[in-house]
């Protein structure tokens, strides 16, 4: 998308009248924080201070606030004048009480909050419900306006900006990078943004590193570094550094004014530049504003005599005690006071007019932006009919394919029906993961120096690899929290890199969820390919399918676990996914050759229900019980497990087994525990009440246990899956380590069943013989891996 460029109002400098709203604007933010911080009563100091109304428990973070209430302050000055739209992230989330009160002071968090009402009954309930049973937490949260970034865990809010504006030509994000947060790695990979935003179809993100020289308990490693060192750091990574520092008022309005103005001139710049013709395709050197203030600026600079304001000590609640210190209490009310609360507030406590001639109007307004609710912009995807990429299955378990291409092929025709809505985002193995398709309509992304050498690689390119997990997550859930739609892509085992972000997206969408003012947002698609099970070249450490867990976890208004067996339910999966709002969802399956089961109507119907019985691979003709039940979930197992049946059938006719195959994870638990789970007939239909049951899972063994927990007689389900047993080695060698080979589940099949027919102690030996077979093949030919490696999953009956 290439967004018209419109002429700008220009900024003026800062003139006494503007001063006057500014410092007005501030000096309430920081009494809100404070009040916030500290009061249950007595919101305007209209009497005393005294005991009574301070909180029995004090919590919040101080030193970081009123250093992000001046930059929110100037940058709506900015907006104000400019109509530029505008998203606030700060990456030290604990200055949640600052953003609180900046949404009050707009007004949009009385719009939202009716109760919250801007008068001094509204004020108090603001202050009680802050870090209260029932209330707001201290972070910058799900429920605070204008968000789309927690910040309680430290460390994405660049990722999540850049993300924001890809594809998003008109917003700027505004991101506060804390200078504890600069030490966390995922920050420290996250400056390189600048060299996959395209200044032509994409916003701009200005960030802002607010060194304020203290983390929780001690200095930060950039506010004690030589500031020359900083800089070159930064113009290193490719910015432009604009410097304000200082503690004096009004001169930090003027010079942050100043600052503000230069970084937002030059954005202008270069975005003109860039969508009038008058670029050369370089990547642009963007600005950057360091902001070194106090912490805890404004706050207490002494207590008992130590060293407060501009040391760790004011990180958080700079006075304690308050309640039973006369002293404190003293101390707090002159604080308070210094804002002088009467030239704020009118007498219903109102912000004055001074404070309402600060703040943007509508949508403008940073804590009513719609693209911090970005359900609200949100267009459906243009999809083609995915059956159109179906595969050919004339039977199943005969025709092998690479699955992951066929999704690649939907992919592709998704970003051409989709030039401005949709990314992939992958970790430079897009190729790697059979998705090159999408490279037939789209480049990589780079904005960096392009050789003749590179191929599919330039500036408009909207394919997204950098080698970083944290950063392609991040940028994606950017991406989706303001509206847009896509995927991110990896191998399984480093997914867990991530894996922190993904529970803390799960966490916003879940809490998103019991807020009725919150639109819901396209889900956050993660494909987990270069599986454990097929990972024979890689070794060990590619081999580790954890992120099923950690998902398994998460709530079950959230969370969503697919194991599509092959390609055509792959194809419906996905379909159904790029469709879903406000979901986490997991694929899992492998890039590798594999065999396919199911023609595209048996496997959308085979997904729409998520689980079922496979009659062709078992020889259960449903009118009684069968024998055993061989449940499989995953591609690598559940060919495993259509072996082991074929080994049954051929060898102990009469012996009736029963496959069932588990798409969708997620309805094995009961209705009560999940969405998706199924109902007691549909659960007893397929895995019976009485008959054992061999479960074969593509991950840790303890994943189904905790699904089908509470299901009848849940011991009877024996589950076989990856138990860390990996190195080197060939694809079936994966299966029998692991103990999921087709010669184990047979065995398991014989010894939990309640019927024994003749021949299967001969079966069970037979079975241990093929696994010393294999035991004495790997060792003989140990030197001779392309014979080793041709022995695959599928060749050994």
């Amino acid at each position: 998308m290439t967004a018209v460029v419109t002429e700008p109002r220009t900024l003026p400098e800062l003139d006494e009248t503007d001063l006057a709203r500014l410092d007005a604007w501030w000096r309430a933010n920081n009494y809100l924080t404070i009040g916030q911080i500290y009061l249950q009563d007595n919101a305007l100091l209209h009497e005393p201070l005294t005991p009574a109304h301070i909180k029995p428990r004090l919590l919040g973070h101080w030193g970081t606030s009123p250093g992000l209430s001046l930059i929110y302050a100037h940058v709506s000055r900015l907006i104000r004048y400019t109509g530029q739209q505008a998203i606030y992230l700060t990456g030290p989330g604990h200055g949640g009480p600052a953003l609180v009160a900046a949404g009050y002071l707009e007004g949009a968090y009385t719009e939202i909050y009716p109760k919250i009402s801007q008068d001094e009954a509204g004020m108090l309930r603001l202050f009680r419900q802050f870090s209260s049973p029932g209330g707001i937490p201290s972070h910058v949260s799900v429920t605070t306006p204008g968000s789309i970034h927690e910040g309680g865990e430290l460390g994405y809010v660049l990722v999540h900006a850049f993300g924001a504006v890809m594809d998003n030509p008109d917003l700027l994000a505004i991101a506060v990078v804390g200078d504890g947060e600069a030490e966390t790695g995922p920050l420290e990979g996250s400056w390189k943004g600048v060299s996959f935003l395209n200044p032509k179809h994409d916003g701009a993100v200005l960030p802002i590193l607010h060194l304020n020289g203290a983390k929780i308990a001690g200095p930060t490693v950039l506010a004690r570094k030589d500031p020359n060192e900083v800089r070159a750091l930064l113009r290193g990574h490719g910015y432009d550094v604009v410097e304000v520092e200082g503690d004096d008022v009004p001169g930090m309005h003027f010079r942050f004014a100043a600052a503000l103005g230069t970084a937002w001139r030059r954005i202008r710049e270069i975005q003109t530049a860039a969508r009038e013709g008058d670029w050369d395709g370089s990547r642009p050197t963007w600005p950057l504003i360091i902001l070194r203030s106090p912490k805890g600026w404004t706050g207490p600079d002494e207590v008992d005599g130590i060293k407060v304001t501009g040391t760790w000590r004011s990180h958080q609640v700079p006075l304690s005690g308050v309640r039973d210190n006369p002293e404190h209490l003293a101390m707090l009310e002159r604080w308070l006071k210094s804002y002088r609360p009467e030239e704020l507030f009118d007498r219903t406590g109102a912000p004055n007019a001074l404070i309402r001639e600060q703040s943007p109007k509508g949508d403008l307004r940073m804590s009513a932006t719609p693209h911090a609710n970005g359900g609200l912009l949100t267009r459906d995807l243009d999809l083609p009919d995915f059956r159109d990429y179906a595969l050919d299955v004339p039977r199943p378990a005969e025709l092998r394919a690479e699955s992951t291409r066929k999704l690649g092929e939907l992919m592709r025709d998704i970003y051409r029906r989709n030039p401005d809505n949709f990314r992939l985002f992958c970790p430079d193995e897009t190729n790697s993961n059979r998705l090159g398709a999408v490279f037939e309509v789209s480049d990589r992304t780079f904005m960096e120096r392009v050789t003749p050498d590179d191929v599919k690689l330039g500036r408009d390119g909207r394919v997204v690899e950098v080698l970083s997990e944290h950063s392609c997550h991040g940028w994606l859930e950017g991406y989706n929290l303001t509206g847009r739609h896509g995927m991110f892509a990896t191998y399984e085992a480093f997914a867990m890199v991530s894996a922190s972000q993904t529970v803390q997206h799960g966490k916003w969408l879940q809490e998103a969820r019991n807020l009725p003012w919150r639109a819901k947002v396209p889900s956050l698609n993660v494909l987990l390919t270069s599986t454990c099970w097929r990972n024979d070249h890689n070794g060990f450490s590619h081999q580790g399918p954890g992120l099923i867990q950690v998902v398994l976890t998460q709530h079950g208004d959230v969370a969503r676990v697919y194991l599509p067996p092959d390609a055509n339910c792959l194809l419906s999966v996905a379909d159904h996914c790029f469709r879903s709002r406000s979901y986490v969802n997991l694929i899992v399956i492998d890039k590798q050759p594999q065999l396919q089961y199911l023609t595209m109507d048996e496997a959308i119907e085979h997904c729409t229900r998520g689980a079922g019985v496979w009659e062709w691979a078992g020889t259960d003709d449903g009118t009684s019980d069968p024998d055993i039940v061989l449940a499989c979930a995953g591609d690598v197992v559940t060919m495993e497990t259509v072996a082991a049946a074929q080994i049954l059938k051929e060898r102990l006719p009469g012996f009736k087994t029963r496959v069932v195959n588990i798409v969708d994870l997620m309805t094995l638990p009961r209705p009560k525990d999940h969405p998706h789970g199924m109902s007691e007939t549909q659960f007893t239909e397929l895995f019976t009440d009485t008959v054992d049951v061999i479960s074969s899972f593509h991950g840790y063994l303890g994943g189904i246990h905790q699904l089908v927990h509470g299901r009848p007689d849940a011991d009877r389900f024996h589950v076989r899956g990856f138990i860390e047993e990996g190195t080197t080695t060939t694809p079936f060698d994966m299966t029998v380590r692991n103990q999921v080979s087709r010669y184990h589940l047979v065995m398991d099949a014989i010894n939990n069943a309640k019927r024994l027919p003749r021949g299967a102690t001969e079966l069970k030996a037979w079975c241990v013989a093929q696994l010393a077979r294999h035991d004495a093949y790997i060792v003989e030919h140990l030197e001779d891996m392309p014979e080793v490696r041709d022995w695959t999953l599928a060749d050994r009956t």
